[in-house]
């Protein structure tokens, strides 16, 4: 079973290359910001590391996805147990693993050793389709216990699992894109969804719109949860951390230590005091604590 599910990701990543390399043309004919040193830089890394997640993600995939397939079968979890409408049970099922990506998300800039990994992908200071899936494994892992625990507790069907991971990286693909548009449409679509503009604030270099924008796919989390920040304030966005733009902590290698370093070190690599880079970035150190739904005015 885990081998038939093992293999049913792969032809996925094609896909997924396909799609990211369609958003890159887009990218070139409306791009938001123009393509500056940091894009060329970070490709190579960014690439790396995509890689590398494909590789991860799609062992974690496939486990998931077999467990799904038993306890489907057992009619395990809380939609086992009710009889609804498919649609409406894999609506459901695609909103719950969408909350559980939201809860990670904050988790992960909550707690210090999960925003230690974490910052490797906040780390970019030119985002892009390439900082999609520019991750730590050490987050994929985070990120699929979380997506487990809702999936088990919901008894989410396969079916709603595999519609959620394809919406969830075709829309990640999207927010990432350096790509223009206009703002009132941003700002429509972002009643349901999250767009362009509203998650590039949450890959700002200031703390209050970082700890914003945690949405996957839907925004409903959000503005439930008071962490959501309008896309007005997402046109003209500094990218990346304090501390991290030195070159030696942006290479492939340099990326996947970082979780495993101090900030003494990582402020030494950066050629800065390290009260410096934890006055201007807090959320560079392992001490930080995230205003808790703080949101930008």
């Amino acid at each position: 079973m885990i081998a038939a599910a093992f293999a049913s990701t792969i032809p996925t990543i094609g896909g997924i290359l396909a799609a990211m390399a369609l958003v890159a043309l887009i990218e070139v004919a409306m791009p938001l910001h123009a393509r500056g040193r940091w894009n060329r830089f970070h490709l190579r890394p960014n690439l790396a590391l995509t890689f590398l997640t494909f590789a991860t993600n799609t062992f974690l995939n496939a486990a998931l996805l077999a467990t799904l397939l038993w306890l489907h079968a057992k009619h395990v979890g809380v939609l086992g147990m009710v009889t609804l409408p498919p649609l409406t049970a894999g609506v459901i099922g695609v909103l719950a693993l969408d909350f559980s990506s939201y809860v990670a998300h904050v988790a992960m800039h909550k707690v210090p050793t999960f925003w230690r990994y974490h910052r490797v992908h906040h780390a970019d200071p030119a985002v892009d389709v390439t900082t999609t899936i520019r991750q730590h494994p050490g987050e994929s892992v985070i990120r699929y216990a979380f997506m487990a625990v809702f999936a088990f507790a919901f008894g989410v069907s396969p079916g709603a699992f595999a519609v959620y991971r394809l919406l969830s990286v075709l829309n990640g693909l999207l927010e990432h894109a350096n790509i223009r548009m206009p703002l009132w449409l941003d700002n429509a679509l972002s009643l349901v969804t999250t767009w362009p503009y509203t998650h590039k604030i949450h890959h700002s270099r200031i703390a209050a719109e970082t700890n914003s924008n945690y949405g996957n796919i839907v925004s409903l989390f959000d503005r439930l949860f008071g962490t959501f920040t309008p896309s007005k304030r997402g046109v003209n966005v500094g990218y990346g951390l304090d501390g991290f733009d030195a070159p030696a902590l942006q290479t492939t290698a340099g990326l996947l230590a970082i979780p495993f370093r101090q900030m003494t070190t990582i402020a030494r690599i950066a050629g800065r005091p390290l009260a410096t880079s934890c006055q201007a970035r807090p959320a560079s150190c392992e001490a930080y604590t995230a205003p808790s739904t703080a949101t930008a005015t």
